[in-house]
């Protein structure tokens, strides 16, 4: 057996909130609409992972999803163009990424990250 995909379920009455955080700001595309549920992603080969946590990292609270995206900065503009501000960062951590957290129009945490070259 092999796992092909993971989906995260975020419950909402709203299901069309999702549009403007998830294809307006952040660029995913609409995979699956049925009404009741609407899927967005991309069309892109993704790695497949789950995360298990006891904190976000640096004392921060878990985040309940992570989206890595190629310019931190860039998502950072978007998002606070859009009224979503960042909740904690932006930031460099230690382990390498840049990253912020901000909240979903349904108050899930949401933390936006990229990988750092190692000469930044």
């Amino acid at each position: 057996m092999k796992v092909k995909r993971i989906v995260a379920n975020i419950d909402t009455p709203n299901i069309a909130a999702a549009k403007r955080f998830y294809q307006d700001v952040l660029g995913l595309e609409v995979l699956m609409d049925h009404g009741w549920i609407a899927t967005y992603g991309s069309q892109e080969e993704m790695a497949v992972q789950i995360s298990f946590a006891s904190q976000g990292g640096s004392g921060t609270p878990v985040p309940d999803l992570s989206i890595e995206v190629d310019d931190v900065d860039a998502a950072l503009g978007r998002m606070e163009e859009a009224g979503f501000p960042a909740q904690y960062g932006p930031v460099d951590e230690p382990w390498g990424v840049r990253r912020f957290y901000v909240r979903d129009p349904f108050g899930k945490v949401v933390n936006i990250v990229a990988h750092v070259p190692s000469a930044r």
